[in-house]
């Protein structure tokens, strides 16, 4: 279980850097400047949309054979680490937000901006290889966590460096490609 929840942990930590929920949290916290709400809001929308995607994923993975599923998630690791390579850009029509306060907003905003993200789709493949469903889900959260409270606290100084974070995509590309590759290969079966 502690494994399941450190791998998840870090997998989505490294994913949420420089993406386009990262850069969500960054607008929230210049929006509203109350750090505790948009906090909270990100983590009720994280747990709700990774737990949907966590339990598709351990659905999924009764369905298939260990072959196949290898195979799923190495391929899937790879998908994410070409992913990661495409920054992440929020365009104006994303970056409006209704004045329904600070935790609703958020909440709203962060759970239907990570429908389909590269996060969510972690999420899945985590979810596919490791189990109890729970450990992944409350790993991943902590994840988004760990990469979206600094940037909800020190928005304006990362907004001001964002061009350091185009880096940081080829390390995340890299680590993802590494997982792939690994789970092609059966590492850890």
């Amino acid at each position: 279980m502690i494994d399941t929840f450190l791998i998840s942990t870090g997998v989505v930590a490294i994913a949420e850097i420089g993406d386009k929920t990262q850069l969500l949290a960054l607008i929230l916290a210049a929006r509203f400047r109350r750090p505790l709400p948009i906090i909270l809001g990100i983590f009720v929308a994280t747990v709700l949309n990774h737990f949907a995607a966590g339990w598709i994923g351990q659905q999924v993975a009764g369905m298939i054979s260990p072959l196949v599923l290898r195979w799923v998630i190495g391929l899937g690791f790879l998908a994410i680490a070409a992913w990661a390579l495409v920054p992440d850009e929020m365009g104006e029509e994303e970056a409006q937000i209704k004045p329904y306060g600070a935790f609703v907003a958020t909440t709203l905003a962060f759970f239907l901006a990570e429908i389909g993200d590269k996060t969510q789709v972690a999420t899945v493949a985590l979810a596919l290889k490791y189990q109890p469903l729970w450990a992944v889900v409350a790993g991943t959260t902590v994840g988004m966590m760990i990469a979206d409270v600094p940037a909800v606290f020190v928005g304006k100084w990362i907004a001001a460096r964002m061009h350091i974070l185009r880096y940081v995509r080829f390390v995340a590309a890299a680590v993802f490609a590494l997982l792939g590759v690994l789970a092609l290969l059966g590492v850890g079966s």
